[in-house]
């Protein structure tokens, strides 16, 4: 185990004229669960990528362990990768793949077989050993790779979308059984997906990444409850954040027949951009106090529901194009009818709409 050190590492690829990671300044602790996260092209996997020294750092540091590895090959890092793909031998049964590593660096047989049965144990694939990857779901396939990185005991594990391949039940079961895991077992992980309901169930930490460049660092609570641009409050929650432009006329947001005082920092602007989360929405009945909308779609969980509606007024804007509130899961609504709401007070945020900075 070793804490991880990303020092205003930075990694431009050939032809680029910007870097796909700039600058990334993290510290994580040891044992510590970081999870990355952010959309498509963001800087999550070759971030990851550097770590294992499988992409080049053209500025900067990363030191594991407190030791500069930034010019060693992935080899001499002491690094386990855990990919999207699974990678297993076709050739081989579950056990030969797992202990594959150890034998090429000259365990002994014996030994091998103790650190596979060990982890094989804590994988529950101690019926699976003889079986070679044809035979096995992609789920049991997923755990296989897990076990071939858990065996080598290293000092981090890396792991990039591991989950992506497996279908919506199997995932959530998986990564409740990584999380677990990864406790048990006290290795310090840094772990990349797109996916925010994975990256807020799973990380003692989320690392949101935009364009290259680290946006906010925290634990999954906080970067809830405050997020500091209006980019992770968009990106964090599901679904995510309501977020509406409008007008501020003598220290008061306008949006249809809500009048929202504005922070002391948003004095002298003529707009702002309001957060209201889905769950922050009441059903109204006075129009005085409240948000017209009109319903375009009733989304029904079960356990919840949501309505997805748009404005009647035009001198505000959705930046998704309409407003989404979280509703009582026996509240019923024809498409098309119209409907009030009003945001608790003490749950809104405000942004600056052309730097998406928090204003507080």
């Amino acid at each position: 185990m070793a804490t991880v050190q990303f020092d205003s590492a930075t990694h431009l690829y050939p032809g680029a004229d910007t870097p796909a990671v700039d600058g990334l300044d993290i510290e994580i602790a040891d044992g510590e669960f970081l999870v990355l996260v952010g959309p498509s092209g963001c800087g999550k996997s070759t971030s990851l990528r550097m770590l294992a020294g499988l992409e080049s750092v053209e500025r900067g540091r990363i030191l594991i362990g407190g030791r500069d590895v930034t010019g060693l090959p992935p080899r001499a890092r002491d690094v386990a990768m855990v990919f999207q793909s699974y990678a297993l031998y076709p050739n081989m049964t579950v056990a030969e793949n797992m202990g594959f590593a150890l034998r090429n660096a000259g365990v002994s047989r014996a030994q091998t077989r103790e650190r596979v049965l060990t982890a094989a144990r804590m994988l529950e694939l101690e019926d699976l050993l003889d079986r070679k990857p044809a035979k096995l779901s992609g789920g049991q396939r997923q755990r296989v790779a897990m076990g071939r990185a858990i065996v080598r005991r290293p000092q981090v594990f890396c792991m990039d979308e591991p989950l992506s391949n497996l279908d919506a039940k199997l995932r959530v079961s998986t990564r409740a059984q990584i999380a677990a895991l990864q406790q048990r077992l006290g290795t310090t992980t840094v772990y990349v997906t797109h996916d925010q309901v994975e990256a807020m169930t799973m990380g003692d930490r989320v690392a949101v990444l935009r364009d290259g460049r680290l946006q906010q660092i925290a634990a999954p609570r906080m970067l809830y409850d405050d997020p500091v641009n209006a980019f992770v409050a968009g990106f964090i929650g599901s679904p995510a954040m309501n977020l509406l432009t409008a007008p501020v006329t003598e220290g008061v947001a306008v949006i249809g027949e809500l009048r929202l005082p504005v922070p002391r920092s948003a004095a002298g602007r003529d707009r702002v951009l309001v957060g209201i989360r889905p769950e922050a929405w009441e059903i109204a009945t006075d129009p005085t106090h409240a948000l017209a909308v009109a319903a375009e779609l009733l989304e029904e969980l079960g356990a919840e529901s949501f309505v997805y509606a748009h404005g009647v007024h035009e001198h505000w804007s959705s930046r998704s194009g309409r407003v989404v509130a979280r509703v009582d899961r026996r509240f019923r609504i024809a498409l098309g009818e119209k409907l009030l709401l009003s945001p608790k007070p003490d749950e809104i945020f405000f942004f600056d709409p052309d730097s998406d900075t928090r204003l507080r």
